[in-house]
C-alpha cells in the first residue's frame, strides 16, 4: 500500500440518509478503521474533490482512497459525476466504486465504459452490507497497490 492512501479516507456520494447510516454501521460492525465522509449529490462530491465551495479547505476535505457511488442522486447524478471524474487527469486515479440499487445492465455496462472500478449493487440484508464494506476495505486499501495522486 502505498503511503497516500494510508488515512483510508473513503468519501460515499448517497443523497439517502438512510443509507449513509447503514453503510457507516455495516463499516462500524466490520471493524474497518477508515475515516467515512459523505456528499448528499454529484455537484457537492466534484466540489470536495475540487476544493471548492464549502470544501475549499484541503485540510477539511482530503483527497479520498476510494469513492462510493450512488447512481440516482439530485443536482448532478452518479453518471455525470464519474465522467467529470474520469475526465480530470487530477482526479482519473481515485477508484470510484459504484454502489447503488440499481442491477440494470445498462447501467452496469454505462459505467464500467466511463470508468468505473467496481459495480456492486446494495445488499439488501445488513450483514451482506457488512460484508461488502468488509471487503471493500481489505481490497483497496490493505491488497492493491494504487498510484499516487497526480
Amino acid at each position: 500500500m502505498n503511503d497516500t492512501h494510508k488515512a483510508k479516507v473513503v468519501l460515499m456520494a448517497e443523497d439517502d440518509s438512510d443509507d449513509r447510516l447503514l453503510v457507516k454501521d455495516a463499516m462500524a460492525e466490520g471493524r474497518w478503521e477508515g475515516d467515512l465522509r459523505f456528499v448528499e449529490n454529484g455537484e457537492d462530491l466534484l466540489d470536495y474533490l475540487r476544493h471548492r465551495g464549502k470544501y475549499s479547505q484541503p485540510a477539511h476535505a482530503p483527497r479520498p482512497g476510494l469513492i462510493l457511488l450512488d447512481l440516482n442522486m439530485p443536482r448532478k447524478d452518479g453518471r455525470d459525476a464519474l465522467r467529470e471524474i474520469k475526465a480530470d487527469a487530477e482526479l482519473r486515479r481515485i477508484p470510484v466504486v459504484v454502489l447503488t440499487t440499481s442491477k440494470a445492465g445498462t447501467d452496469i455496462g454505462r459505467m464500467y465504459d466511463l470508468g468505473a472500478n467496481s459495480f456492486i449493487a446494495k445488499p439488501i440484508q445488513f450483514e451482506a452490507l457488512v460484508n461488502v464494506m468488509r471487503v471493500l476495505g481489505q481490497y483497496w486499501f490493505n491488497t492493491v497497490e494504487l498510484p499516487a495522486p497526480k
